[in-house]
């Protein structure tokens, strides 16, 4: 089956970067804090000790709604909540109620631990969907890939919630890692067949500084779609809108659909719409970007919203990032990268 396909170049755009990219989607970092220690984003040795964001330097939940808004005028149409894990961010019901008149697609992604309790405030607030993480459903695996002392079938418990809730169609999330996890594919795929919830496989990624990555650790695109394949006939699906970072297949027998994320092997940069917020406020234009524009100091200075939208126009206007097509380019490799903790993948 064929993964080369070359992304389709955006065009009509508002608002576009130097390569023609639109801005249509911004991530929300409401925290920097985690309750797991995944191997590959927060990785128990390095954050032992990390200095986390007191609660002051966040911003608050009126300088989301507000930098939201200008975003929307710019041609944003999809927000996305995250973390860290963004359910530990207090109150965070009362957010997508502020967010929720902007007319955007609202969607969370979370670890899913705290959803029983979450879910259905969260849901008549406003917001439209969640998708979970879960990195195998075999204990011994699922420990190993995040560190903490919760098992799947807690995460399991919050997807239930989720549903029960409404905040449908959920996906899950996997993120494959060699030697680790990569025995969890089929079950987690044969786990969701036929129920709606779409899973999708995620390459492991060099994000940040942190985690130790080793592109030998990287269970492929090739890798995940042959083992699928082997279990259950496989057919390519055409992506629902530019950019979407998922390659999409169906199941030839009905039973839905499986997604993998191949961000080493088969970069998505052309396609690429989203911006991401981090929780402190800074704007970063790729997961993988260097240099970041900070919105706080501004938006506590008393800026207003034309000239804040002429920051975040200029910043996105004059965007060259695609790191994923880089990649091994020494002097790209060196560049200082942010943590995906603080940007929420």
């Amino acid at each position: 089956m064929d993964l080369d396909a070359p992304a389709p170049r955006p065009s009509g755009a508002r608002l576009a970067d130097t390569l023609g990219r639109p801005l249509r989607e911004l991530r929300v970092s409401v925290t920097d804090r985690c309750n797991l220690r995944c191997t590959y984003c927060m990785p128990r040795e390095r954050f032992q000790a990390h200095a986390f964001a007191p609660r002051a330097a966040l911003l608050t939940f009126e300088e989301l709604a507000r930098v939201a808004g200008v975003f929307r005028d710019l041609g944003v149409r999809k927000i996305r909540l995250t973390g860290g894990e963004p359910l530990l961010r207090s109150g965070l019901p009362e957010l997508v109620r502020r967010l929720r008149p902007l007319g955007v697609e609202l969607a969370l992604t979370t670890n899913g631990l705290l959803l029983p309790r979450l879910a259905a405030p969260l849901a008549a607030a406003g917001l439209d969907r969640v998708t979970l993480s879960l990195d195998g459903l075999d204990e011994a695996a699922f420990a190993r890939m995040v560190d903490a002392p919760y098992r799947p079938a807690d995460v399991l418990a919050g997807l239930d919630a989720a549903l029960a809730a409404g905040l449908g169609p959920v996906k899950v999330n996997c993120v494959v890692r060699r030697g680790m996890n990569e025995d969890q594919v089929i079950p987690l795929a044969a786990r969701f067949r036929g129920t709606g919830v779409v899973v999708r496989f995620i390459e492991y990624m060099d994000v940040g500084q942190t985690n130790g990555w080793n592109r030998r650790e990287v269970v492929t695109a090739e890798e995940v779609l042959a083992t699928l394949s082997s279990e259950w006939p496989l057919e390519a699906v055409e992506p629902e809108r530019l950019g979407e970072p998922a390659l999409r297949f169906r199941y030839r027998d009905g039973a839905g659909e499986v997604g993998i994320v191949a961000s080493v092997t088969r970069p998505f940069c052309r396609g690429c719409s989203r911006a991401r917020l981090s929780a402190v406020g800074e704007l970063h234009t790729c997961l993988f970007s260097g240099p970041s524009l900070s919105l706080k100091e501004p938006l506590r200075a008393g800026v207003d919203d034309t000239a804040l939208a002429g920051l975040l126009a200029s910043r996105w206007s004059a965007r060259t990032d695609r790191y994923s097509e880089l990649r091994g380019d020494s002097l790209v490799e060196l560049r200082a990268r942010p943590e995906m903790s603080a940007l929420g993948g």
